[in-house]
């Protein structure tokens, strides 16, 4: 991993690419991973904040594969696959089931593996396949003239895209079609349909690895926008009628967010992005890009590289600092490590001081109001100078 995105990440990003990435060569086999046997848990149930706008939310996961490429992993792979999940706008649909924030199998594992790594939580404490987002698996479909809005999402390096949750809820609730993408065999793990587990094989703290890992972040992302596009098939037909395919964004935490200014700068279908504390590397730092980009920042960000950038971009751009903050803020972290510290008395640094409430509403104000600009219309005095709605929020540059 890139020193700046180690220092950025702290302790739980070092943990991640020390510890967790699973001893598996590159040219080994696939392996399908059970997660140890969890018997009832006892533990503490958690809750996600509601989305803030007035729709209700549906969501489907679905199994994409590109066969135009082989697996840059998996030695011998022909195909590419990966999994998405499309939050959308949906009518009221009671009668479905509200869809986990981590399947039951996902759960299991996060348990054994990544809480007591990361958040010093021990097997049992907290009942991980408990907490439930707002959206309705497989809900209908809300009818719109035209479409909706499509924002593609890219997690943090080795991070599983449930950890996304908040802001494509949020942004579902508000009129998009979010697509958010796990980036097989880097992400820790992710979970594909009959029960199979798919562990990292970047190699552990390796810088070549992170930059092949941020090229292969930009293929699967232009893969996943020539599905939105229907070049390719692979979503539910219902969806593609509900896309508004000109009007397309990408937002990114992290090393999602270094991918999101660079399929801009290679795909210009991609007409606005949205990067979530995350360093700029290559090409696209040294000669910036022509469409509107926005950047969210946590406390004390000192990246030399938003310095270059931040010269360079000749579209509307606006850099933002949201006070207290730390790196993982920009997660769902945010809204759940603060309620287990209480809770177990846990570590909470990883999220920073900043009021939790606080640090979500600042962060969907400014998406939202960034997206609704550049690609709705809507006119906004948000981005004139500093609110006294989010004083939290400070203007870089």
């Amino acid at each position: 991993m890139p020193e700046v995105w180690r220092k950025r990440a702290g302790a739980l990003g070092a943990a991640l690419a020390l510890t967790m990435v699973a001893a598996v060569p590159a040219s080994a086999a696939p392996a399908v991973v059970t997660a140890p046997a969890v018997s009832a848990f006892s533990g503490i149930r958690l809750s996600l904040p509601a989305p803030s706008g007035p729709l209700p939310v549906g969501t489907v996961s679905v199994r994409l594969v590109d066969r135009s490429r082989p697996d840059p992993w998996v030695t011998g792979r022909p195909y590419r696959e990966l999994m998405v999940s499309v939050w959308y706008p949906s009518t009221r649909a009671q009668g479905r089931p509200v869809s986990p924030h981590l399947s039951p199998l996902a759960a299991a594992d996060f348990d054994a593996t990544l809480a007591p790594a990361f958040l010093g939580v021990r097997p049992g404490q907290v009942d991980w396949a408990a907490t439930r987002t707002h959206a309705r698996l497989d809900a209908p479909m809300r009818p719109k003239a035209g479409g909706y809005p499509v924002v593609l999402y890219s997690p943090g390096y080795m991070v599983p895209r449930p950890l996304g949750t908040l802001p494509a809820e949020d942004l579902a609730s508000r009129g998009y079609v979010v697509v958010t993408v796990d980036h097989t065999y880097e992400a820790a793990a992710v979970e594909f349909p009959g029960g199979r587990l798919e562990r990292a094989r970047v190699r552990a703290d390796d810088m070549d690895d992170a930059m092949k890992a941020l090229d292969v972040r930009v293929a699967d992302l232009r893969f996943v926008l020539d599905v939105i596009t229907a070049r390719h098939t692979g979503l539910p037909s219902w969806l593609y009628k509900a896309l508004y395919t000109t009007r397309v964004a990408a937002m990114g935490f992290s090393m999602g967010g270094a991918a999101t200014a660079r399929l801009m700068y290679a795909d210009h279908r991609v007409k606005a992005g949205v990067n979530l504390d995350g360093s700029l590397l290559g090409e696209v730092a040294e000669r910036g890009l022509d469409g509107p980009f926005l950047q969210l920042a946590a406390d004390e960000q000192d990246d030399p590289s938003w310095v270059t950038f931040r010269k360079q971009r000749r579209g509307w751009k606006r850099d933002l600092r949201l006070a207290g903050a730390k790196h993982y803020s920009f997660t769902d972290l945010q809204a759940l490590v603060p309620r287990i510290s209480d809770r177990l008395g846990t570590p909470s640094e990883i999220v920073g001081t900043v009021d939790p409430v606080r640090s979500i509403a600042a962060q969907r104000a400014y998406v939202a109001a960034f997206l609704d600009l550049q690609l709705k219309g809507r006119k906004t005095r948000l981005f004139d100078g500093p609110s006294p709605a989010f004083p939290e929020v400070s203007f870089l540059g």
